[in-house]
Parts: C-alpha cells; structure tokens; sequence
C-alpha cells in the first residue's frame, strides 16, 4: 500500500505576514478616517446652519443735534399797501394819466371819466332843489302870516296847524333834495380816479372809450397800486417750530433773481395760531425796499437760525425705527451681539432723522434697518465696517 503525503503546512515566511498586517492596519485606518469625516462635515454642517440662521445688521450710534437749527421755508412777497383801484360812477373813459411802472402820488389823478347820465342826473337835482327852496320860502312866509293872524284870532288854529305843517313838510322835500344833489356831486368827483397812496402802478386794465361800471366786480378793477418801500413776506412755520419764531426774530432772504445775495428781515407779527388744515403758524416778516430792488410777488427762501434745545437732544437715522403695536421703538445690539428693543419719543422731523426726547442714549449702538422679525434678547452679527 503506498504512503500517503504529508499535507502542505502553513506559510511561516515573515514577510507575507508582515504584509498582511499591514493591509489589516491600512484597512482599520480608512475606516476611521472615513468615519470621522462624516462626523467632521456634520459639525461644520451644524456650524455654517446655526451662523446662517444669525442676522448680520449694521449699526449706528445716537448723535447730538447742533447748536443752531437752520429752516428753509418758501415764502410770499407782498407790496405794503396794495390796492386794486375801481370805478365809483357809471360812463366811459376819457383818458387816463398813469401807465403800468409809474410811480404816483397819494390824490394823483390816474384816469378821467366821462359821465353824461350823471351830468344829466346832477343839472335835473339842482332844479329840483330849486323848486323845494321856492316852495319851502313861499310855505315859511305864508305859515308866518297865519301865525300873526291866529295871535289876533282873525283865523281858527285848524288852519294855522296845516300852514305850518305844510311849511315843515316843505322845508324837508328841500333838505332831500339838496341831499340829492350833495349825492350826485360826490358821484361826480368819482369822475376822477385818483391814487389812494404813493406806490407804483402795477396794472391798467382799460383804455380810452372803455365802458365804466361803478363797483367791485371781478375783472373790473381800472388799476392796481402797490407801495412797495417796504414788503411783507408770509412764512408758514411748521408747528414744531413754530415756538421758536417769534416777534423780532432775525431771518435771511434768498431771491432766485438776486443769486449769491442776502437780505436781512425781521418777524413783525404771527397769526398767534395754528391752521388747523396745515398745522402751521402765519408768520409775517417785513423787509425795507427804499432801492426798489425787490419785487412784490416774487418767490423768496426765508432761512431762520433758529436756537434752542438741537444741542442738548439725540437725533438717529430715521431707518432705526421700528413701528410695533406698542409705539415706535428702536433696536439695540450689545457687546455679547444680542438685540434689545427700546420704546422711543419722537420729538421733530429732519428727514433722514428724527429727533428722540427719550428712550436711548449716546452711547448705543443702534441697528439700523432692522428686520421686522427681531425681537428682545435675539443673538445678532454686526457688520464690519466698509473701508473708505
């Protein structure tokens, strides 16, 4: 029977097993390092989600006002007098004296008219006038008579009462008619247009053989007149302001024909109240104009230097704002980058910024434009600052 070969025995060379451990050891590593990558990218993951779910905002700061408020406003120049210049009487115009730019004198006669109706009127009252003194003088010497005569008893006092209410009864139809004709004299004075002032004639509105309606009717003014040595100009103040302008105070004058030049006015008077559509106060001021450079209804910025409390009161971006139920309430980000809301008083309107009475102080750092969903205590990112 043949012998049977011994079986193959394992491999104990040293190397094949040190190669086999060592791919063991590759394998173990890979896993891990596998294993741990996944980890890693899950934290970063975690990390970017919870940095985008931070709200990066910008912020300012609270700044004090200036010393000096400066207001612009429009204003309105107005002559010192001025007066549109109609017809008293009735009939055509003869001529007339004073062009547009003439410069006249109180009583001077700006235009002539001719009236025949009431030359006609007047000849017929004086007539009238006439018989009523001629009755009036033959009823006053008659009821003398019949008093001489009811002395003596010659006549009854029946008669003698109706001579002397008769003498009464005509001595009034004589003060008619001279009251009368006293009418139609002053309507014939009226003939004569003439200036109510020294001023300037800033329109004529007829021409010779226009027809002359007496009264005010619109479009039927003869002429204008203006004084203009001095001008008015009328300011409406915002009621915010309207405390700090008062009588005397000082103001500069800007006209769009006068470029680079400044005119000094004062405040004469105000309304002394508010308009209740506007909310704003009337202010007057007047301005000397002896030179005659300024003209009565141009266009002026009236500038106002205006002191009060702008240095004492904080002013912030008007984007800080936030309109919640509870009023206006502005945003704050302290040092740990957490939001803190703080109801504020509004105090005046500049635009781009309001004026706060209370609720922040000059040390805090404002959001500006914040979003509408922040809230007490929410963690926030402040922005870097741009470089310039």
């Amino acid at each position: 029977m043949p012998e049977r070969s011994p079986a193959p025995s394992p491999v104990h060379d040293p190397r094949i097993r040190r190669y086999l451990l060592i791919a063991a050891g590759v394998a173990v590593v890979l896993a891990a390092w596998g294993i741990l990558s996944r980890l890693y990218a899950r934290v970063l993951l975690e990390r970017a989600a919870g940095d985008a779910a931070i709200v990066t905002v910008a912020t300012a700061h609270p700044s004090r006002g200036p010393g000096t408020d400066i207001l612009v406003l429009p204003g309105t120049v107005q002559a010192f007098y001025e007066a549109p210049i109609y017809a008293r009487t009735n009939g055509y115009l003869h001529a007339w004296n004073t062009d547009i730019g003439t410069s006249v004198k109180k009583g001077q006669v700006l235009a002539e008219i001719d009236t025949p109706e009431v030359d006609q009127q007047l000849r017929q009252a004086e007539a009238d006038l006439a018989t009523a003194k001629a009755n009036y003088r033959l009823a006053r010497s008659t009821n003398e008579r019949w008093q001489s005569l009811l002395a003596t008893e010659s006549v009854s006092k029946q008669d003698a009462d109706e001579r002397a209410g008769d003498a009464a009864a005509k001595e009034a139809a004589e003060q008619s008619a001279a009251a009368n004709v006293a009418r139609l004299k002053e309507l014939e004075s009226f003939k004569r247009v003439v200036a109510p002032f020294d001023g300037v004639v800033t329109q004529r509105n007829t021409d010779v053989g226009a027809l002359i309606n007496a009264g005010e009717t619109p479009g039927s003014a003869l002429f204008r007149v203006s004084d203009t040595h001095r001008l008015r100009i009328y300011v409406s103040v915002p009621q915010s302001y309207a405390g700090q302008v008062t009588q005397g105070a000082s103001a500069g004058l800007v006209f769009a024909d006068r470029p680079g030049r400044r005119y000094d006015a004062s405040v004469s008077s105000t309304s002394r109240a508010l308009d209740a559509s506007s909310r704003t106060l009337q202010v007057e001021l007047q301005i000397d104009n002896a030179k005659g450079e300024l003209l009565p209804g141009s266009y002026a910025e009236v500038r106002f230097d205006l002191r009060g409390t702008g240095g004492t009161l904080l002013r912030i971006p008007v984007n800080s704002v936030l309109f919640r139920a509870q009023g206006l309430m502005v945003a704050t980000v302290d040092s740990s980058g957490h939001a803190h809301l703080h109801a504020i008083t509004q105090g005046r309107d500049f635009g781009r910024e309001i004026e706060v009475l209370s609720g922040v102080e000059e040390s805090d750092t404002l959001i500006v434009n914040p979003p509408d969903s922040i809230s007490d205590g929410m963690q926030v990112r402040v922005a870097s600052p741009e470089k310039s």
